[in-house]
């Protein structure tokens, strides 16, 4: 069926265009578009973008913060990990995918469409990675995912978690993970990433590292990651996730390292809520924000995006996979406010995650891609984000995902007359 869409405001249009979808692809953008027997629906003014991407979640442990024995007591990354390697030996292939599937249904109703997941390859049995390979062959057709083959004991802190690495891209994940800061020691750590980047050239995948996620100044993984794929010619294809030691190093050390990360090309993946809420906790004041640089990332030209990354799970209580809040945290916590930067800040939870996922030949709303986009309740970027503005419809390969209805405000009041 062939739809146009009328009176979008698309983010870098300063008039209200049209927007004609034909067997699920954007078939026309312009002003006072003619489709004879299309279905006309118009969208009064509402701002429309490309889907939401969170680019960085565990999908294999929503919801199990309460279950018994998981509660994280103080708030720690590591105290995290502990709680999980205690208590996942329980989760059952059926148990993780009916959870997965209401994380991704939440996400979704909150105008995501893309989804990058880490899946604990650390168990011989492969639960995790078995559960969300199914799942993402189910939903395809509604969501794209991608299945990092991550270690979440470490490659080398977990006996034979390299291997089970390497088993896992090879049952089909997408992406190479790795956890260095938590390996034995440094040695070890270093061993993980020269073994992330010798898998993703093996296998031909991308590479996704839980890097530097320490308060720890002296981390420097990402040096090596970033030196590592730029020789190889991939640092495109690489993102480094977390990195909160980056924003403890000194700046002599921050701005050595930007320049090469400029010339390799890295993806950053920033989780503002998880981390702010993990580091800085052996800190008394002043006390860290927890993040990497995302500003000064972004100021330099580097590809950053933010992401979920847990939703109630031993890491991290609350959570909902509404990344209109993430970024409401993140460019607060990251002191990116100006009006500018407010006006381009959707691109922190939707192109710059396309880019980090390689879907940028799928991505965006030109003629001939896919009619993948989300209209929001708002008339422009500057407001969707100053009003924390909701998802009014979803559309994917043309298809109305879901529609709501604007909410209104009713009053006998003048005021709200």
């Amino acid at each position: 069926m062939r739809k146009l869409y009328r009176n979008a405001r698309l983010q870098d249009s300063e008039t209200l265009q049209d927007i004609l979808v034909e067997d699920g692809r954007f078939a026309g953008i312009g002003p006072d578009l003619k489709a004879e027997g299309a279905q006309v629906i118009d969208l009064a003014g509402k701002l429309v973008t490309p889907p939401y991407v969170d680019p960085h979640i565990h999908l294999d442990y929503v919801y199990t913060a309460r279950q018994e024995g998981a509660t994280n007591q103080t708030g720690t990354l590591f105290e995290g990990i502990q709680r999980w390697s205690e208590t996942k030996a329980g989760a059952s292939l059926d148990e993780i995918k009916a959870r997965a599937r209401r994380a991704v249904r939440e996400e979704m109703a909150a105008g995501v469409q893309y989804i990058r997941t880490h899946a604990d390859v650390t168990d011989p049995a492969m639960t995790s990675l078995k559960a969300l390979l199914e799942l993402r062959d189910e939903l395809k057709d509604i969501v794209t995912i991608q299945i990092v083959a991550f270690p979440q004991e470490g490659m080398y802190a977990y006996k034979g978690g390299d291997e089970l690495v390497e088993e896992g891209l090879r049952m089909g994940a997408d992406c190479v993970g790795a956890i260095p800061h938590f390996e034995l020691a440094r040695e070890f750590g270093e061993k993980s990433v020269h073994k992330a980047v010798e898998l993703a050239l093996k296998y031909d995948k991308l590479i996704d590292l839980h890097c530097d996620e320490t308060d720890d100044d002296q981390s420097r993984f990402l040096e090596l990651l970033t030196a590592l794929t730029y020789q190889a010619g991939i640092g495109d294809r690489t993102t480094a996730s977390h990195t909160c030691s980056f924003g403890s190093a000194n700046n002599a050390y921050a701005f050595r390292l930007m320049k090469t990360l400029v010339r390799a090309k890295l993806n950053f993946i920033s989780c503002p809520t998880e981390n702010i809420y993990l580091e800085g906790r052996q800190d008394s004041y002043p006390k860290r924000r927890g993040l990497t640089r995302v500003k000064e990332l972004h100021d330099a030209g580097i590809n950053v995006c933010f992401a979920q990354d847990s939703i109630s799970d031993p890491w991290y209580p609350l959570g909902n996979g509404n990344l209109m809040n993430i970024l409401d945290h993140g460019i607060h916590i990251c002191q990116m406010m100006s009006f500018e930067e407010i006006d381009h800040a959707l691109d922190l939870i939707t192109v710059n995650g396309a880019r980090t996922m390689h879907l940028l030949d799928q991505y965006g709303i030109e003629v001939g891609k896919p009619a993948n986009f989300v209209v929001l309740d708002a008339p422009s970027p500057f407001e969707a984000i100053r009003q924390r503005a909701g998802i009014l419809r979803s559309v994917r390969d043309g298809r109305e995902l879901f529609v709501r209805i604007p909410s209104s405000l009713q009053s006998d009041v003048p005021l709200f007359a």
